[in-house]
Parts: structure tokens; C-alpha cells; sequence
């Protein structure tokens, strides 16, 4: 669309004659005025600007109305962008600047005067992106992220990918510059594409490019609908820099453009035939295990799947992708408890394949080998939306797994019916088998987590600090606060599951939802900004290699005033890639031949060593380290608490065993 500019209703001749006049009243210095001092108490003398003073000061000083040297003639269409973005509550705004967006951005700080949202400064946008998942996982309430042009939404994309594996949403707007008779040539031609959307276009619920502002208000709801109906997920709308740009007039014959209201859509809930008769099943079953990954997505479904477990006393299996189940319950299991099950209910399962079976990726028996823990007579129900969205390039929907019952539906939205089916399900005769049930399963959770602290006390003077160690000295200094595990990246082991008594809803926020390496600074970041708000405390594990991707996150959130406790798991290297390097050389005999290990090569983060902590210190940190004894560990990470309540982030850099 071409682009047409009004002229400024003001006479061109008399406003560069005042410019003139004031430049050189500017440049007037008294003799010796420049070398004077300030009397005692009185202000310092302000020193003349060699430039002439902007259309904003000559209005004040003239008392012309700033309106009449607006020079697109009317509202900025950004202006009217942002009037559609606050009428949906989204609070902050992370992003790294860009020209591609500085329409919207200007009018994001002006005109929306930088509230709901408030514009945060980050380094990176994957940063930015991976700050809006985080910050979702706590409150629930979305985040929207600028990005600029193809560039941008390149930097973005593995951000956006765990957010979409991970049921996310995340309203990603990028700058693009769509009429080629217009666009500035260089930098912003090589920024631009006809369809910058198809960048992630796989990995997005929805996309559009809107070629109006009436179009863009529909989109930008419709975008955040479809984003906060679940299953949730990222989408993307592409914004013209000339629809930003250009004054707000509507088109010959139609209406001043308008904002729809937006209703949120109910969730899909499971068929009620499909309900009865998993119900049927679970209530009869002998061994019944329920299977969570992401089932939970609010407090209020911890509460219905605690209850739909205690009236079946079945054993909870949690594959931790969310804070589904408390870990201190007593029908908490770990995955061999699939092995005995007779029926067994998935809910929001992301592979249900691999609770199915287990699979060695180059052990003994040789590469990908697996073997099923299907047994004659099992029954299979899933409760699983992502069916509702699955697509075909990228592989994330796993490998297929027959059930016997499948219901494409949203499991916490289901839980209240097949509660209420299960327990009109349950037979009179049934009920104190059932209770049994639950005494076996008490006491087997009570040996497993003996067995667990045995495990943890394995080397707890071990220098470098044991992973067990680590979780447990951070957790003794923060289990009087409202705490809540932002992100722990890097394998420690799962010691925190393990160890620490997860109970509530934002005690643990889950995994990336992709793996991809980076998500843990930043996310913790963002969701330490939601906790800041609600008064909570928020610690996360950052692993050395994650912080490494885009460390200048760490800047944004001492720029913002982010309190976060990151203990460092600063294990030195990339451990897992180290391991897979080491099994395929011993599967393929290569150590006997060559006599040493070489699998540090390409997978060691040491010669030289990362001083995380004076990294941390550059970008405005309290940090501390690098921390060897484990006698120091408590009162290092003491002293970072007390840096964190009172406001500011803290880091303690520990070297740690590999896992």
C-alpha cells in the first residue's frame, strides 16, 4: 500500500526562522560565563545544546498546541494498535529493539505511556521470547514479544519451538516492510520477506498478516483467542511498517475502525460416553496408574487430580513437564510402577509411547533397542488436546502408541466429569480393596523415599560439590520462603523432585517443552518477573552451558529489578553430549584401540573456565564464586538470599559432579 504522508499544518518559513532564532540565542555566551561557578546552594548552570531545540520545546515555549505539528496528519495507526493491546491486560512487553517495529514501539512508550504493556529491554530475542514462556507458567496470563523482520523472528524461532512443545502461549508480533515501491533500500529490503510468518509457521497454533487496522484489531484478538484456548501455543502476526506509520483514516464508506471484545473460549472437554467408560475401567481395575505430563494447568487441577486419584488409590507417575501432583502424596510412584499396572490413564502425555516402553539409545543390545512394558490385558486410556493441533513436519507428536480409549480433549477440563464417573463406577464390593491399595502404596513411598535421602548422603563431601548436595543447600536456605523453582536446567539428577516437598501449583514450572538448550536464563528471568509481582521467591538451577547461549539476560533483569536466586550447576561441560560421544566409542570398540578418552573434545566448557560469577557481576548482579568446598556452599547461598529479598538478582557460581 502506498504511503501518504499529511503536511504539516504549520507555516514551514516561521517555524525555521524560530528554529533559527533560538539556535542562535543558544549559542550566545556571556564572556566568562563558561568558566563561572554556581553560587553556594543555587543550581548548576545549564549548558547551551549546539542543536537547535525540538518541535516538542519550541511548542512549549511558543505555546503552540503540540497537535498542530503532528506531520502525518491524525492518530498514528501504532496509536490505534495499542488502544486493541490494552484492552487485553498484557503487563510487560520483553523485547530487543528494532526499525522494522518503531512505529508501534514509539507509541507503545508515548501514547500508551510504556503501561500494560511495559516495554522491558532485552539482548536477544530468544531471550525475550523464552522470558514470555516463563512468565506464562506462573501466572497464566500471556506475554507478547516484538520481533524485527525475518533477522528477529530468526533469532526467536527456538524459543517460539519450546513454547509450542511445551502448550504455551506467547503472541509474537515481527516488524516487516511489505511495499517493495516504498521500502527503504539496504538493511531494511534485506530484513523483509513476503511472508515472514512461514519462518515458524509449523511451529505456531496461527498466523496473519493483517493489511488494515480494523483487520489488525480482529487479528490481535483472534490471535490471543486462539493462543489462550487450549491447548495453548505461540502465534504470530506479521505488521506492516507502513500500517504503523501511516494516519488512522478509514477507507471511503466505512466506519472509524473498531476494537472486538474478546471472550474467551471454553476449553474442550472429553466426550461423556469416552468418560464412562474409562471410568468403567479405572474403577475395576486391580492395579490402576494414572500417567501426568502437562495435565495440570492451574492450581485448581493439582486439587481435581489429587482427587481423582485418592478415589481410585492409584499410583501417580509425574514426568514433571508441570506441577501436576504433590510430591509428598502418598500415591506418588516412579515410572516401574507402569510395568504392574492393569489399566493405566494418560493425561496430556507428550510420548506416550516411551511410558510404554524403554529404549536404549547404543547400549549392549546395540543402537535403538527397546522393549515394551505392554502386558497381555492392559488397557490404555488417554485424555490428550494436542491431538487437536497436531502437524506433520516437526516430530514433537513422538512416535505413535495404540490405546484402547482416546479422547481429544483437555484433560483438567475432563477431570470433574470422570471424577464424578468414577466414583458412581466404583462397586460397594471394590471399596476396601481399594483402601488397601492405598496402604501398599503408602509404604512403598515411604521405603522409595528412604532409598532416595540414602542416595542423595553418596559423596556429600565430594569436591567437586555433589549434585545432591547443591538442590539441598539451596533448598535449607529458601524453605522458609514462599518459594518456587522457576527452571532446572542441566541433569542434577532430578534431585529437586526427588528431595524437595513440591506441593503447590508454582512450586515447580516444568521443562523447556523442545529442550532447547537456552530456555533456562531467560525463563527464569521472566517468571521471576510474575513471582516479583505476587511476592514470591523465585530460585532457579542454571546450568553453565544454557547461560552461555544468551547471557546478556542477565542484564535485563538487574535493568528491570528481577529478584532471582541461580545457583550455578557449573559442571564445566556439555555432560550429556560427553556421554553420547563416550557410548558410541565404546560401542564401537575406539577406546581399547586408542587407549585414552577423547570425548571431552567438542562437549568441555574448561581451559579456560567461565567466571560466571564476575560475568553476573558485569550486568549488575550480586554474585559470588566460584564455590569448591562444600563447607562454604550454606552460607554462600545464605548471603545471595539476602540479596535477592532485598530486591536485587543474585548468582553463586558452584562447581559441580557432572550429575
Amino acid at each position: 500500500m502506498a504511503r501518504k504522508i499529511s503536511a504539516p499544518k504549520v507555516d514551514r518559513r516561521n517555524f525555521l526562522k524560530g528554529v533559527a532564532v533560538a539556535g542562535a540565542a543558544a549559542g550566545a555566551v556571556a564572556p566568562g560565563a563558561a568558566n563561572a561557578l554556581p553560587a553556594a546552594g543555587a543550581e548548576p548552570a545549564r549548558i547551551p545544546s549546539v542543536l537547535p531545540p525540538s518541535a516538542r520545546t519550541i511548542a512549549a515555549e511558543t505555546a503552540m498546541p503540540e497537535k498542530e505539528l503532528n506531520r502525518i496528519g491524525g492518530k498514528a495507526g501504532s496509536d490505534f494498535m495499542v488502544d486493541v493491546i490494552k484492552t487485553l491486560d498484557i503487563k510487560y512487553l520483553p523485547a530487543n529493539c528494532a526499525s522494522s517495529y518503531r512505529g508501534i514501539h514509539e507509541s507503545l512508550i508515548d501514547y500508551g505511556q510504556n503501561k500494560m504493556p511495559e516495554f522491558l529491554t532485552c539482548m536477544h530475542e530468544e531471550s525475550a521470547v523464552a522470558m514470555c514462556h516463563g512468565y506464562f507458567k506462573v501466572t497464566g496470563k500471556p506475554l507478547m514479544t516484538l520481533v524485527h523482520g525475518t533477522v528477529g523472528l530468526m533469532h526467536a524461532t527456538m524459543s517460539i519451538y519450546n513454547a509450542w512443545c511445551d502448550r504455551v502461549p506467547v503472541i509474537v508480533m515481527g516488524g516487516n516492510d511489505m511495499d517493495a515501491a516504498h521500502r527503504p533500500p539496504g538493511v531494511p529490503t534485506f530484513h523483509s520477506a513476503q511472508d515472514i510468518n512461514a519462518i515458524v509457521r509449523d511451529y505456531t497454533k496461527w498466523d496473519d498478516t493483517p493489511v488494515s487496522l480494523q483487520h489488525f484489531a480482529q487479528s490481535f484478538v483472534r490471535g490471543y483467542k486462539i493462543a489462550m484456548t487450549p491447548p495453548y501455543g505461540p502465534v504470530m502476526i506479521s505488521l506492516d511498517a507502513g500500517l504503523q506509520q501511516e494516519p488512522m483514516h478509514p477507507r471511503p464508506g466505512e466506519a472509524t475502525p473498531s476494537i472486538p471484545k474478546y471472550t474467551p473460549t471454553s476449553p474442550p472437554a472429553g466426550e461423556m460416553g469416552a468418560v464412562r467408560d474409562a471410568a468403567k475401567l479405572l474403577a475395576n481395575a486391580e492395579r490402576p496408574v494414572i500417567v501426568v505430563d502437562r495435565a495440570a494447568r492451574t492450581e485448581n487441577g493439582v486439587r481435581l487430580l489429587v482427587q481423582l486419584a485418592e478415589a481410585l488409590q492409584a499410583r501417580v507417575v509425574d514426568l514433571g513437564n508441570r506441577m501436576n501432583f504433590p510430591r509428598t502424596h502418598h500415591l506418588v510412584s516412579g515410572p516401574p510402577a507402569v510395568a504392574n499396572a492393569d489399566v493405566i490413564l494418560g493425561l496430556e502425555l507428550s510420548d506416550f509411547w516411551a511410558v510404554m516402553n524403554s529404549y536404549v539409545d547404543n547400549g549392549d543390545e546395540g543402537i535403538g533397542f527397546n522393549q515394551t512394558r505392554i502386558k497381555a490385558g492392559m488397557k490404555l486410556i488417554s485424555i490428550n488436546s494436542v491431538e487437536l493441533i497436531t502437524k506433520a513436519n516437526y516430530q514433537d507428536f513422538q512416535r505413535f502408541q495404540p490405546v484402547d480409549i482416546a479422547m481429544a480433549a483437555d484433560a483438567e477440563a475432563t477431570l470433574p466429569a470422570l471424577i464424578e464417573a468414577v466414583k458412581s463406577a466404583i462397586p460397594n464390593d471394590r471399596k476396601d480393596a481399594i483402601a488397601k491399595r492405598g496402604e501398599a502404596a503408602k509404604k512403598a513411598r515411604d521405603e522409595a523415599h528412604t532409598r532416595t535421602l540414602q542416595a542423595a548422603a553418596i559423596a556429600w563431601d565430594a569436591s567437586p560439590i555433589s549434585t545432591a548436595r547443591l538442590v539441598m543447600e539451596t533448598w535449607n536456605q529458601i524453605k522458609n520462603e514462599d518459594w518456587s523453582l522457576v527452571a532446572s536446567e542441566g541433569n542434577v539428577s532430578n534431585w529437586p523432585a526427588r528431595l524437595w516437598p513440591m506441593e503447590k501449583y508454582h512450586h515447580w514450572l516444568g521443562r523447556s517443552g523442545g529442550y532447547g538448550v537456552g530456555y533456562g536464563a531467560p525463563a527464569s528471568i521472566g517468571a521471576a518477573l510474575a513471582n516479583r509481582d505476587l511476592g514470591r521467591f523465585s530460585v532457579s538451577i542454571q546450568s553453565d552451558g544454557d547461560l552461555m547461549f544468551a547471557p546478556g539476560v542477565l542484564w535485563t533483569a538487574a535493568k528491570h529489578k528481577i529478584p532471582l536466586l541461580a545457583v550455578m550447576h557449573n559442571n564445566r561441560g556439555y555432560h550429556q553430549e560427553l556421554m553420547h560421544v563416550q557410548r558410541m566409542a565404546s560401542f564401537r570398540n575406539r577406546v581399547a584401540s586408542i587407549g585414552n578418552d577423547l570425548g571431552p573434545i567438542g562437549t568441555s566448557i574448561m581451559n579456560p573456565d567461565i567466571e560466571y560469577h564476575k560475568l553476573a557481576e558485569s550486568m549488575g548482579w550480586w554474585a559470588k564464586g566460584p564455590i569448591k568446598d562444600p563447607e562454604q556452599l550454606g552460607p554462600a547461598i545464605k548471603e545471595a538470599v539476602a540479596a535477592v529479598k532485598s530486591g536485587q538478582p543474585a548468582l553463586v557460581n558452584v562447581w559441580t559432579q557432572p550429575r
